[in-house]
Parts: structure tokens; sequence; C-alpha cells
């Protein structure tokens, strides 16, 4: 197997590769859409940080990543890189082997970057290539998951008023979001999330035109869900579609299945719209999400991460 540097003459076998491998998971998940676009591989090919693999002058796979990026999630104080969905694929056969030489190659890259948090986008039903990165140190951390817009069934909720909350009272909301975030720090999150100022929240609600429901006692608010148009993979561009970025349900209220019908309001209102699909992105180490999110939804993505030694990365 000869690894060589990703270049701009890959780019029509990579995106073949990409597109095979994307049907493949569609085989496995029946809501993730058709797609006539795929991700544009001319940036990756430009950045220098990507590899390609070549047996008998045939491509078998490659692996690039986003530029170096500072506070990798978000919550460290590492560099971080990240290979997206349809940064990278492989051919059927033989597909560890070929994510071993890959790696093994764009890592020294990544490593000669500066970057210490390595971070890759694998589809959550491709087994080989999962068990190859967790040979080489990697761990799973985020799930991409998607449902189409069907009838779930929720409890009534005696007690509780649920509605659709109003643009104008959109900031009675940012306590709770508060408090979702202060508990990405505890065991097993273990995760720095900064919480938003109104005026921070505010400008995200406004670009993101995101969708809230909520549940009250006695006019407070003790739950919510919200959905938005980012999402997290090049799925997000596909009409009718929409992504959760947020639930939380406040601890005494836990178990009575508030989070369910708020779930359920929310894809009731999508399909009146006109949506199809709706997706979700949650931390592994989030075991109530891990829990709530696939009763709902079917994984499509699994992204592993791996961290590697400041003092190697300085040694390079």
């Amino acid at each position: 197997m000869i690894i060589t540097d990703f270049t701009t003459d890959h780019i029509e076998t990579a995106t073949f590769l990409v597109r095979q491998n994307y049907e493949q998971e569609r085989s496995f998940v029946p809501a993730l859409p058709p797609v006539d676009t795929l991700p544009d591989l001319k940036p990756y090919a430009e950045n220098g940080l990507g590899v390609a693999a070549f047996e008998d002058d045939a491509m078998v796979g490659f692996l690039c990543s986003v530029p170096p990026f500072k506070n990798a999630f978000g919550s460290t104080v590492a560099t971080g890189v990240f290979s997206p969905m349809g940064a990278n694929g492989a051919i059927g056969e033989n597909r560890a082997k070929v994510y071993a030489r890959l790696y093994q190659a764009a890592g020294e890259k990544w490593v000669h970057a500066g970057v210490s948090s390595h971070a890759v986008c694998l589809y959550a039903h491709d087994r080989e290539a999962q068990e190859q990165f967790f040979r080489y140190g990697f761990g799973l951390r985020c799930v991409d998951a998607i449902r189409g817009i069907d009838e779930i069934t929720a409890p009534t909720c005696e007690g509780y008023s649920f509605s659709e909350l109003a643009s104008e009272d959109v900031l009675k909301v940012l306590p709770l979001e508060k408090m979702l975030d202060d508990g990405y720090i505890d065991s097993p999150f273990f995760m720095y999330r900064e919480q938003n100022n109104e005026s921070a929240f505010l400008k995200e609600y406004e670009r993101f035109q995101s969708i809230y429901f909520i549940a009250s006692q006695e006019g407070r608010i003790v739950a919510f869900i919200r959905a938005e148009l980012d999402g997290e993979t090049f799925i997000q561009e596909t009409p009718g579609y929409l992504h959760i970025k947020g639930a939380y349900c406040l601890p005494e209220h836990r178990g009575k299945g508030l989070n369910q019908k708020l779930l359920c309001m929310l894809t009731q209102k999508l399909k009146m719209k006109g949506y199809s699909r709706l997706g979700v992105d949650f931390e592994s180490i989030n075991p109530m999400a891990w829990g709530f999110w696939l009763k709902y939804f079917d994984a499509y993505t699994h992204s592993v991460v791996r961290r590697i030694d400041e003092k190697a990365v300085m040694s390079i």
C-alpha cells in the first residue's frame, strides 16, 4: 500500500468513495436522505493535512481534516483537528488495514502541525473502521442520529402545560440553558461549557432561527427542547431537515415523560410545516442523552477522538 499526500487529482475518486460509503450507511439507516451534492473536497486538498492510500494504482482510501483549531471541543486547551463526515472514506475490503495506514500518515502530519486532539467522524455501522481506531487509542465521543417525522406516542403529563415559546419570551428559557451547560462539568462528562450572556444567546437564537417547546408547572418553565437550522453533518443542507440542539429538564421533574412529550410536539409542528427529517447530535459520554435520544433516533455517525501526549507533540 502506498500513502501519498491528498491532492486535487484525487478529488474525483475520493468523492466516489464518499458517496459509496454514505449509501452503505443509508442501507442501515433509511431515514438518511438522498443527497445530490457532496462536500467540496478542494479545501482539504489545499490545506496539506490529508493523505490518500493506493494499491495497484487504485485509490483505496483517503483521510483529510479541517485546519487546526484552538480549544478543541470548545472545552479544552488543546489544539484540535477534525475529519468530518465526507472528509474520509475507504473501499469495502480491508477497511481496517486501510484506515490504519491512513491514520499513521495523517496523524504524523497533524502532530507536526502542533495538534494534540485528533477527531474522526466515522459511520455508526462501520464497525471495522471503528475497531481499528479503537486499537489506535481513540474513544467514542459524539453521535449524530436521525429520524423521520412520524408520530411519537407521549404521555399526557398531568399537572404540566406545554407550548411553543414565543420569540418575545425566549429569554425566559435562558436559566435552564445555563443549567444544561453547568451539567456538562459533572461526572462522567468533565466538559467545560462557557455560558452565553443574554446578548450572545439572543444573537444565536436569531441566527439559527431556533424553535423552543417548553413544559411549565404553575407558570414556571421546567423543561425545554430546542431545534434549529444548524446541524453537524452535510445532510443539514438537504431540504426538509431540522436539527435538535438542546433539551433539558429540571432534575425534580425527570422520569415523568416531559422530554418525550416535548419531542412529540416538536415533530407534530415540523410535520405541519413540511419537514421530513429531524436530527440530533449528542456526547456519547452523556448517559442521559444516550439513553433518551437512541429510543427515538437512529445513529448514523460515531465520532472518535484521541488526545496525544502534549510532550510528544513538543518533541517532534
